[in-house]
């Protein structure tokens, strides 16, 4: 597997993993595919701009990604968002090797702390973000009918120099 950051040009590839995510894992995202299928193409290159996408690359296929950017809720951090890997590759280290280069770059970008959201009753994913270093921060929020997401956090080294 290669990780890249993607650029706008690899706009295609983002939108075929993301596509392929909502469709097999639609409870794990608060977006939808309708509402994702329907995005201009000029959208997707936008999205490509702000903030980090890393993409997993097996051969010509990319089969990971996950992005980070500003978080919205806290000043100075930053937020992962749309992370997933095709279940072929799950178990094998990608999701951490993912979460990692998105944890690197907000540090380089000067960020104090990485969060997160994830739905309430997906325990797997809990799993993976506490093995990587996060923690419940004791926020929650609807997520969608019957479903909470917590958010999670992960402090940076010298977030308190």
């Amino acid at each position: 597997m290669e990780l890249r950051t993607a650029a706008p040009e690899d706009w295609q590839a983002s939108r075929e993993i993301r596509i392929r995510a909502l469709s097999q894992d639609p409870d794990a995202f608060c977006s939808s595919l309708q509402r994702e299928i329907g995005m201009a193409d000029q959208e997707w290159r936008d999205r490509l701009e702000r903030g980090t996408t890393v993409l997993a690359w097996d051969g010509e296929s990319a089969v990971g990604t996950v992005t980070g950017k500003a978080d919205p809720h806290e000043a100075g951090g930053r937020e992962i968002v749309a992370m997933w890997v095709d279940p072929a590759c799950r178990g094998t280290g990608l999701a951490d090797a993912l979460i990692s280069r998105v944890v690197e770059w907000a540090g380089e970008d000067g960020a104090h702390e990485v969060a997160l959201w994830v739905a309430e009753d997906n325990a797997h994913a809990r799993s993976l973000y506490e093995r990587t270093g996060f923690a419940l921060t004791g926020e929650r929020e609807p997520m969608r009918p019957g479903v909470d997401q917590v958010r999670m956090r992960r402090e940076l080294r010298g977030a308190s120099d």
